[in-house]
């Protein structure tokens, strides 16, 4: 190119130049597309993601109904620590399937009736189950066997005595259950726990008859 080509300016035409331009690569080459773009469309920002919804619990079903009955358990020990023995057998009596403790008598020092051994300590419970007598019974038996209670002989001192005083309006001569149990009137250690937790259940002539039965309330 001569010197007469050039503008008079002395500069190369802009034309040119920015032709130059548009064809000159960028520094660096193409632009990569931007982190976390679709494929096929570069340049396009990541969609949202909605936040992570916190997890809910769900709520618990109600509790399974059942018809249940008023019954109540005489409580005894005299071997071991007898105390603990019957505070701990009304919690376990409350622990049976489909049973709950509704009241508890204090605690009473009865000497032996009809049996061997240091005194008793003795209680009532009442409770509300769902079990059957005779199902309630095996359920009463079964914790005696836990408790270490055995049998070498008749009216043999115990770790643990469980006797079902009544259950519902249930009426039942077995032989292995009757009910209302047989001698519940004749026992001072059965009818004041049970008077005091359930009065309506213990006649006044019952309880006049065993007054001269010694039971001191304890605790």
């Amino acid at each position: 190119m001569s010197t007469s080509d050039l503008p008079k300016d002395g500069k190369k035409s802009s034309k040119t130049s920015d032709k130059a331009k548009a064809a000159a690569p960028r520094a660096g080459g193409a632009r990569p597309p931007l982190a976390g773009a679709r494929k096929g469309s570069p340049g396009t920002p990541p969609a949202r993601r909605a936040p992570a919804r916190a997890p809910t619990s769900r709520p618990r079903g109600p509790r399974e109904d059942y018809p249940t009955v008023q019954a109540f358990v005489a409580i005894g020990a005299n071997l071991g620590d007898a105390e603990a023995a019957v505070k701990a057998a009304m919690a376990a009596i409350g622990a049976l399937q489909r049973t709950q403790v509704t009241a508890r008598s204090s605690l009473y020092r009865s000497e032996p009736v009809d049996a061997e051994g240091p005194d008793f300590i003795n209680a009532v419970v009442a409770v509300r189950t769902g079990l059957d007598a005779e199902q309630f019974l095996v359920a009463l038996q079964r914790l005696e066997t836990q408790a270490g209670r055995e049998r070498p002989f008749p009216n043999a001192p115990r770790t643990l005595d469980l006797d079902l005083l009544m259950h519902g309006n249930s009426v039942i001569d077995t032989p292995t259950l009757t009910l209302p149990h047989p001698r519940m009137r004749e026992r001072a250690f059965v009818l004041k726990p049970l008077a005091e937790i359930a009065p309506d259940k213990v006649p006044r002539a019952a309880l006049a008859r065993v007054t001269g039965q010694v039971v001191k309330r304890i605790v």
